[in-house]
């Protein structure tokens, strides 16, 4: 399984980037409208589950984990789809989406650490990817009328940290390619 995944160490690592500069946006805009937010993040949404879905279908036939990635790139299409269709977005409901893409999206990057643990040293990033992913999304669900710089500062601090968590991640996922290439021949 490990060697599968770690053959698509740059897509962990594109997502890392992504959720970088999010946050690094989030930062520096905190003041954003709504509807500048809402297509924002639904374009991240988007890409990110674009992503999550190419890979999930490159590792189908050969890792059971692969519907993991296919969910929480799901998730994130249809979250960011109706972002960017629906403009006019509610606070509220945006508050609600997003804890509901953290929360599942967590869950599953958890069940993905869990399976990896054998096979990849420090895994523990990922599953604490997961559990910020659920911390953050119930803290949403807790404070649905949060305004929209509060959100746009939690959503910045999420997004760094997952980035970074994914990136480390996905340059560990890295090495192992490299050492299964060095191991067994460029193209095994």
């Amino acid at each position: 399984m490990i060697h599968e995944l770690s053959k698509y160490w740059g897509y962990i690592v594109f997502r890392g980037v992504i959720a970088i500069l999010f946050a690094i946006f989030a930062f520096i805009w905190p003041a954003l409208t709504l509807s500048v937010l809402v297509i924002f993040l639904g374009a991240y949404f988007l890409v990110d589950g674009i992503f999550s879905i190419i890979h999930g279908f490159q590792i189908m036939k050969k890792d059971e984990s692969w519907w993991t990635f296919l969910l929480i790139g799901l998730m994130g299409i249809i979250a960011g789809g109706l972002m960017l269709f629906m403009p006019g977005i509610t606070a509220i409901f945006l508050v609600t989406l997003v804890a509901i893409w953290a929360v599942v999206t967590g869950l599953l990057e958890i069940i993905v650490a869990i399976r990896l643990r054998k096979e990849l040293t420090n895994e523990w990033m990922l599953i604490l990817a997961g559990i910020l992913s659920v911390v953050f999304g119930i803290l949403l669900f807790m404070q649905p009328v949060v305004g929209v710089v509060v959100l746009a500062w939690y959503l910045g601090f999420y997004a760094l940290f997952l980035g970074v968590f994914l990136l480390s991640v996905g340059f560990r996922l890295r090495k192992v390619h490299k050492s299964y290439e060095n191991q067994h021949g460029k193209h095994a």
